[in-house]
């Protein structure tokens, strides 16, 4: 026995090969881990996409399932996908195309689906059996040009088909929807960010490749996330746009109102990326029975697919909203941070990249895939110009070639005898004229083959001048991204907050005036200022505003985005601002809770604004002060200098005492003169210096004489003799009338006075609404109580004596009051005017500017329309 097994054990024996278990271990694992790394985890710089989302895009491409074709079951996908290019479980490849899918996932989404696709509850999708899907017209955008050669094609895993390595995308995918995965060793987590943002991006870079990353970043400002929310400072953000790692702080969003029983509601209108709405809810229902969260009622998530995310909490009588919020950011998910770890396959390996690496990348592999495009076009261009040559060619030997024909034998002899027959036909051509068919014989036909020759001989030179011209290359890159941001682009869905001591923010805001609008409600906004037409007095005017049928446009303010607002309210306090942080918003839209911005007491509300250049600025505070009014008649003055160290918590501007309310503030140099008006159409004219400056918490003294219980002030205004001698006194009423009156016609008084009549109150004009120290340059801007919002120009507007009721300057609905006025530098702000765009004055046939100045003490019906 032994002898029999001692050769076969010798044999055995050498067919061993030791190895070192470390070293082997070693060896498998990092093949493991690169096949990982590049086949399954990380994306592609190129395309953004990893080996599984690329093939479900190629497999619905091919099975023709275009945005504009029916939709397909999943399952039947899922089973292209499985058979021909990725032989993993079909869960992963289901899951993934449903993310594609997912608005809540996905910034910009690349397959439409038709059915349950989950939502942002974190309730699962459908299964496959059910659902629908078909590319998004913006996938489409992602296999552009696919069949002209534009990207290598690679066997699949049996080497029965081919998939493309990568794909052609016109989009700059991994920038636009981010990517996440866990590889072996490293991982990789890229927010999404805004198309228009990126393509303008990619184009500035283009255009200037020496352009720095803070340059970049005037263009694409910071990640934009598809579920919206607030990103909270921009210091990690701009460590990731600089380095590839960083920090993003995402907070969501939320509105504080007031129910009618007189209790606050705080409703969450917004969610972080990636954060489960039933979570949330359960989490601060959580907190709440615990005594972290105090003040809170009652929870409830009402959010769904139709209206969206809204989250409710019901406040208790003795919470305060502000500090629910902070407990909220605080304790909850409804404040996430999320780590910017941008790695990325480059070249077949990871690499960490930052803004500009990232653009620089994908505009590269567009290079390459219109000079490839452009090869391939000029190859089928050239191979048919060929053929038609051997037509034209042909068709100058008709005679011969028919004959020669005739007499061939077989189709090879007769393919022979074409080549040899000295017109310089080669095989190509002339099996192409074996095959062409007699109609192209006629005299029209010839005719079209020339003009399709023609043709093509112009397009193969503008297609070899493209390959000759690298610029030309790039400028069809540059079209190519705008037409892709003017089809597909959008507005930030998230906002962003700078913290304060951000001190570099002012460098990245870029100056520009805005219109600040407040309403009645207290939802603040800044709209770009030229959104604002300007229109002829009478005229109907546009919406300016849109807002609940109980609210309406209250502030009307022009500011730079550079400087500081100071928020005065009706209690008496003072808040700071600055101009930038206030969120933007359309013309027509609601804006967003002034609570949100600034920690208004309960119940208090922003009466006046004072726009500030620069608090630092030593020697301007100390030369101005703050006069305030209120509604009873008490007039203030304070040094602006004790308003200069702005406190998140506010500071007391005047003491209110009961009963009253804070009206007005305004900015003075200390050589001013104060007017204030009441309802009732008195007003008085005093000197500053009558004022005694006090401290920050006096209650001030009495300016104007306000007897009657139901009157009180509508306005006050500051003038300096000096420098705004060409200014004129103007007054609004609440139904439409207004005029312009000379400061002269108001006699110098002592303050506290009665005052004199400054305009005729009668029914048809109602009471007096608003005051303003105007001149000829500016424009008026008036708002409704409805929304309606109409501007003019001030020269437009009559002077009249100070007795007189004015002229209509707006038609007003039944039931609808004038709610604000206030003027814009024209010089400042360029509006065209649109000109017959509304009607001239009610019962007129004047044409604005054509009538001369009325009497001085005319009445409203004696004088002529004035626009």
């Amino acid at each position: 026995m032994e002898e029999n097994f001692g050769p076969q054990e010798t044999q055995d024996t050498n067919r061993i090969i030791p190895v070192n278990i470390e070293e082997q271990m070693k060896t498998a694992y990092i093949d493991y881990s690169m096949s990982v790394i590049v086949g399954r985890a990380l994306p592609d710089v190129r395309d953004g996409f990893k080996p599984v989302h690329r093939r479900i895009l190629f497999a619905m491409n091919e099975l023709g399932l275009n945005a504009n074709k029916p939709y397909k079951k999943s399952a039947r996908v899922v089973g292209e996908v499985l058979g021909k290019y990725h032989p993993h479980g079909d869960g992963s490849v289901y899951f993934a195309m449903v993310r594609l899918a997912q608005d809540w996932n996905m910034r910009y989404t690349l397959v439409d689906g038709q059915g349950n696709f989950g939502n942002q509850d974190g309730d699962d999708p459908a299964a496959m059996r059910y659902t629908e899907v078909r590319l998004a017209k913006l996938g489409e955008h992602m296999l552009d040009d696919i069949e002209k050669d534009t990207v290598d094609f690679q066997l699949n895993f049996d080497d029965s088909e081919k998939e493309p390595s990568i794909l052609p995308t016109r989009i700059p995918q991994l920038l636009v929807n981010g990517s996440s995965g866990i590889a072996v060793g490293m991982a990789t987590n890229m927010m999404p960010h805004n198309l228009s943002e990126v393509i303008d991006g990619c184009i500035a870079y283009i255009d200037n490749r020496e352009i720095t990353i803070d340059e970049l970043m005037e263009h694409v400002k910071a990640p934009d996330f598809p579920t919206g929310g607030i990103i909270y400072g921009m210091e990690g953000v701009k460590a990731g746009m600089h380095t590839g790692r960083g920090r993003v702080v995402v907070r969501g969003q939320l509105t504080v109102e007031t129910k009618p029983s007189g209790r606050e509601q705080i409703i969450i209108t917004a969610v972080p990326y990636q954060v489960n709405r039933d979570s949330l809810t359960n989490r601060i229902g959580e907190l709440v029975n615990e005594k972290v969260i105090e003040g809170v009622a009652h929870v409830n998530n009402e959010s769904n697919n139709k209206e969206g995310t809204r989250i409710v909490l019901d406040l208790k009588r003795d919470g305060v909203a502000n500090v629910v919020i902070n407990q909220l950011y605080k304790h909850t998910e409804l404040q996430t941070s999320f780590g910017i770890n941008n790695v990325a396959i480059v070249k077949g390996r990871p690499r960490t990249l930052n803004l500009k690496d990232l653009i620089s990348e994908f505009v590269e592999f567009r290079h390459e895939v219109v000079t490839r495009r452009t090869q391939y076009e000029l190859r089928e261009a050239e191979k048919r110009a060929h053929i038609l040559q051997g037509y034209l060619i042909a068709l100058d030997h008709l005679d011969e070639v028919i004959a020669l024909i005739r007499a061939s034998a077989t189709p090879d002899v007769a393919r022979e005898a074409l080549i040899n027959a000295g017109w310089g036909l080669d095989e190509i051509q002339a099996r192409a004229i074996l095959e062409l068919r007699l109609q192209r014989l006629t005299g029209m036909e010839r005719e079209k083959i020339k003009e399709e020759y023609d043709q093509l001989m112009t397009l193969i030179a503008d297609l070899r001048d493209i390959l000759g011209n690298e610029g030309r290359r790039y400028e069809i890159i540059k079209t190519e991204l705008t037409e892709i941001k003017d089809k597909y682009g959008d507005k930030r869905k998230s906002e962003i907050t700078y913290l304060d001591n951000e001190v570099s923010i002012k460098d990245l805001i870029k100056e520009e005036d805005v219109v600040i609008t407040i309403s009645h409600l207290g939802y603040i906004k800044r709209t770009p200022a030229d959104e604002f037409r300007s229109q002829r007095r009478g005229g109907r005017g546009v919406l300016g505003g849109k807002t609940r049928d109980e609210d309406y446009i209250e502030h009307l303010f022009v500011a730079s985005t550079h400087h500081t607002l100071l928020f005065f309210t009706e209690k008496g306090r003072c808040y700071w601002l600055n101009v930038y942080q206030i969120p933007e918003g359309e013309k027509t839209s609601k804006g967003r809770a002034i609570q949100n911005l600034i920690q208004l007491i309960p119940g208090d509300k922003v009466r006046a604004i004072l726009d500030v250049k620069d608090l630092k600025d030593e020697e301007f505070v100390s030369g101005h002060n703050i006069v305030l009014c209120t509604k009873k008649g008490v007039i203030k003055k304070t040094a602006l200098v004790d308003f200069s160290r702005p406190r998140t918590t506010g500071v007391n501007a005047i003491t209110v005492i009961e009963g009253d309310e804070l009206l007005e503030a305004r900015m003075t140099d200390g050589n001013s003169e104060i007017m204030m008006a009441v309802k009732s159409g008195r007003a008085i004219r005093f000197s500053e210096k009558s004022v005694r400056p006090t401290g920050r918490g006096a209650i001030g003294v009495g300016g104007i004489e306000v007897d009657d219980a139901k009157d009180e002030v509508v306005g006050m205004i500051c003038v300096n003799p000096e420098t705004d001698a060409s200014k004129t006194v103007l007054v609004v009423s609440e139904k439409g009338f207004g005029k312009r009156t000379a400061f002269d016609e108001y006699r110098f008084t002592n303050r506290g006075g009665k005052g004199v009549k400054t305009i005729s109150v009668t029914e048809k004009t109602g009471n007096l609404v608003g005051m303003l120290a105007v001149s000829q340059t500016e424009d008026l801007m008036i708002t409704c109580k409805s929304g309606v919002t109409i501007r003019m120009k001030v020269a437009n507007i009559s002077e009249l004596g100070r007795a007189t009721q004015g002229v209509k300057l707006i038609r007003i609905d039944e039931g609808d009051e004038i709610a604000a006025i206030t003027q814009l530098d024209e010089e400042e702000i360029q509006v065209e005017i649109m000109e017959g765009e509304t009607p001239a004055v009610e019962g007129s046939s004047e044409t604005p500017g054509d009538a001369t100045p009325p009497a001085e003490n005319a009445s409203e019906e004696e004088q002529p329309p004035v626009a």
